[in-house]
């Protein structure tokens, strides 16, 4: 019988994935494993801290840090967005709350809608991406569009939504959206390695995002991606610095237990037993939590971070490419978790 390594390395191989692979259980780390090249160009290889983007797994550190926002009395999740951000919605519903926002059911227009377009790049071929460097940068995009339906009607996956939060904690703080959770999420929980880089401009260490071509050729994200991430999406973090930010939150060093409640609580049915907490994705099977996980898929960027709380083990995948994290977590989930 196969061990789960041999499992797991015949699986990168048949997918060709380039990444990095760490999972634990409890305080023990029980696999790790690198695989693809971080600079393909110098055949400089991933290493278990190199930095990777996430695209919209970031979403959860917009969560919390609205959540600490709340948890300073500064915010409700009733609040509405009229009475809390100082900028004109000329079309939107004037019942919006925080709690529409953090659970994709707000109804306002998305500059990128998933159910509508494909390539997230094809955003960028008449807006150039350099230009995105902050969370107003997005506005002209939908601000004076119409609503796609009533606050509170159903699940719509919603990138706006989440840059509308990130304004939130601006306007809030008086901080830049970046400089707040880099210091009020990812300095709270060590994760020292992490942040919103500049793709003109990425530390030492950071995996570049590769785009594949059906005829074997290849070329970088830098063109298809904002050139600075935000409150929606475009953190790079390192696998051990997601698993430290898991454990931070586990043991409440970023919000109370009352607040890390909240943000698991499944707040809204997606579809069958997936629901959406605040800013997370949760699995229920036979009516119980499975997981906890987010998600993120760019051009050149994918990525899935898990948490299972019935077992305490906790997974992370980064990629710099298109795809792959998918298929590694799904053999870890049928190998190690569903039958033990």
């Amino acid at each position: 019988m196969k061990t789960m390594k041999e499992t797991l390395k015949k699986v990168c191989y048949e997918i060709d994935f380039s990444g990095v692979i760490f999972v634990k259980r409890e305080a023990d780390v029980i696999f790790q494993l690198t695989a693809g090249y971080s600079n393909r160009a110098d055949k400089r290889a991933n290493l278990i801290n190199t930095k990777f983007g996430i695209a919209s797994g970031c979403k959860l550190f917009t969560a919390i840090g609205i959540c600490q926002l709340v948890e300073k009395g500064m915010l409700s999740f009733d609040t509405k967005l009229k009475d809390c951000l100082h900028i004109s919605f000329p079309y939107f519903h004037e019942d919006i709350t925080i709690h529409h926002l953090l659970t994709h059911t707000s109804g306002i227009p998305d500059y990128f809608d998933e159910a509508v377009m494909d390539d997230y790049a094809d955003l960028w071929k008449e807006r150039p991406t350099y230009h995105m460097n902050s969370l107003t940068d997005f506005l002209p995009m939908f601000q004076k569009n119409q609503m796609m339906y009533k606050p509170g009607e159903k699940f719509h996956y919603n990138n706006a939504g989440f840059i509308v939060l990130g304004l939130i904690i601006e306007q809030h703080t008086g901080l830049a959206f970046t400089d707040y959770i880099e210091s009020n999420v990812f300095a709270r929980c060590g994760m020292a390695d992490s942040g919103y880089f500049s793709l003109d401009h990425l530390p030492s260490n950071t995996a570049y995002g590769y785009i594949d071509h059906k005829d074997g050729t290849w070329r970088t994200n830098f063109f298809s991606i904002p050139i600075k991430g935000g409150a929606d999406g475009g953190a790079f973090i390192t696998a051990q610095d997601m698993m430290k930010c898991w454990e931070g939150l586990l043991d409440y060093k970023l919000l109370s237990k009352k607040y890390t409640n909240i943000l698991l609580t499944p707040h809204v049915t997606v579809k069958n037993e997936q629901h959406y907490g605040y800013g997370i994705w949760i699995s229920k099977k036979n009516g119980d939590i499975f997981k906890y996980y987010v998600i993120g898929y760019d051009p050149g960027v994918s990525f899935h971070s898990s948490f299972y709380p019935g077992l305490g083990i906790k997974a992370v995948i980064p990629s710099n490419k298109s795809s792959g994290p998918y298929e590694i977590i799904k053999s870890i989930e049928d190998n190690l978790i569903i039958n033990k």
